[in-house]
Parts: C-alpha cells; sequence; structure tokens
C-alpha cells in the first residue's frame, strides 16, 4: 500500500508484563499511530491497572524489515506513535522512504527514525535506476548534462556501465529495490532530541507515560550520549 491509503504505519503487540511473568501471554496488537482513548482501552483490556502497571513489546508488524530490527521490547509508545505519524504524513514517496532506510544511516533508534522523516530532502533520487549501467545512461543521456548529439558516432562507443560505476563510487550512492539513493552532503535537521516533550501534544500518549515510559527514554538518551 502507499503511505496515502494505509491506516497505519506499523503494528505493535503490547503485552502485560507481570501477567507474562506469572506464565500467560496476554497482549494486544495495536495500530500506530493511535492515540490516548484507544490506547487507554487496550491496556484496560489486557489487565494492565493497580494490580499489573507494567506492559512490553513482544512483536511488530512493519512492512519494512530496518524498522523491525531497529524496534525492541521496551520503546516508548509515545515515541512509536509520533514516528507512525510522521511516516504517515510524509509527502515523499513510500519508495524514498523505504531507500533510505536501506541506506542504514540515522537509523540506530526510534530517536534517529523520527529525524530521518523529516530529511528526505537531504538525498537524490532516482527511481528504476537499478544498476551501474542504468546510472549511467541516466547521467549522459537524460540528465541534460552531456550533449551526445554533438559527439556523433563517439557516442556509439559509451560505457554507461563503467561511468556509472564511477559516479557510485564517488558518490556513495547505493542501489536500492526501488532506485538509486545517494546524500546529497546537506547537514540533517534535528526535530526531536528524545525529550518528550519535544513529541507535539496530538502525538502524544498522556496516560501511559507513566514512570515506567519515562525510564525508557532515560536510556534512550543515556545510550545517544554513549554512540
Amino acid at each position: 500500500k502507499s503511505m496515502d491509503t494505509r491506516d497505519c504505519a506499523f503494528e505493535v503487540y503490547i503485552t502485560n508484563l507481570g501477567k507474562y511473568n506469572e506464565g500467560q501471554l496476554i497482549g494486544e496488537w495495536v495500530k500506530f499511530p493511535t492515540n490516548n482513548e484507544d490506547l487507554h482501552a487496550v491496556l484496560r483490556r489486557i489487565g494492565i491497572d493497580r494490580h499489573y502497571e507494567e506492559w512490553f513489546i513482544t512483536d511488530y508488524d512493519c512492512d519494512n524489515k530496518v524498522l523491525y530490527e531497529v524496534f525492541g521490547e521496551y520503546e516508548s509508545l509515545s515515541e512509536l506513535n509520533y514516528l507512525a505519524h510522521q511516516i504517515l504524513d510524509m509527502p515523499e514517496s513510500a519508495e524514498l522512504w523505504e531507500s533510505a532506510l536501506e541506506m542504514g544511516d540515522d537509523t540506530g533508534s526510534v530517536k534517529d527514525l523520527i529525524n530521518l522523516t523529516a530529511n528526505l530532502d537531504c538525498f537524490d533520487f532516482l527511481p528504476d535506476v537499478n544498476d551501474h549501467e542504468d546510472l549511467g545512461y541516466y547521467w549522459i543521456e537524460e540528465s541534460g548534462c552531456y550533449d551526445t548529439g554533438a559527439m556523433g558516432n563517439l557516442s556509439n562507443y559509451i560505457d554507461y556501465e563503467r561511468f556509472g560505476r564511477d559516479i557510485a563510487m564517488d558518490e556513495s550512492g547505493l542501489f536500492t529495490e526501488h532506485g538509486y539513493i545517494r546524500h546529497t552532503g546537506d547537514s540533517f535537521t534535528e526535530i526531536y532530541n528524545s525529550d518528550i516533550e519535544d513529541i507535539p501534544d496530538e502525538y502524544r500518549l498522556f496516560r501511559i507515560e507513566s514512570q515506567q515510559e519515562k525510564s525508557f527514554m532515560q536510556k534512550d538518551k543515556l545510550k545517544d550520549m554513549e554512540r
């Protein structure tokens, strides 16, 4: 599905930690983005109350394997909700987003992913350019940078593949399932620094911002400082 037609960015299986420690797997799938009312109803249904106050995440359902590998058991639900909104609200194509994820830069945490969604203009993306020959052909024949007509018959001897290989090496570009992507060299703008107060109110899940939730985010901050 395209980002314009999906009803969620990913799904999260939230589990009652106390019941889990007692040998029972009691949880429920939640589509993200979500809201306070729906999430509170889920927590109530899985038994999160005064007796069982803690939860954790046992699984994710993501279209992209990079997200699945980044997400952990004790992510902040407010951060996940922020990311989910950012993914669905991106004006850029899903192919550009997935290709940027595949590059593997700035994808070490949910915080990094949130910032990545706001910096897709820091990448150049050529859809359907799938190998060195495609890349060389694009730059020589389609980009407008070269006048092959002026070369006459010599243009028949252009080695598109070799030219494309040199470009990809110089740019540190990457061929992905959807096309070719490279960094423009522009610096990222950080819109989120792991401070829960930076999450827009409409995305924050106030009812579950417990001490447990805040302790997760504090651990993430310490990890960022160590990296």
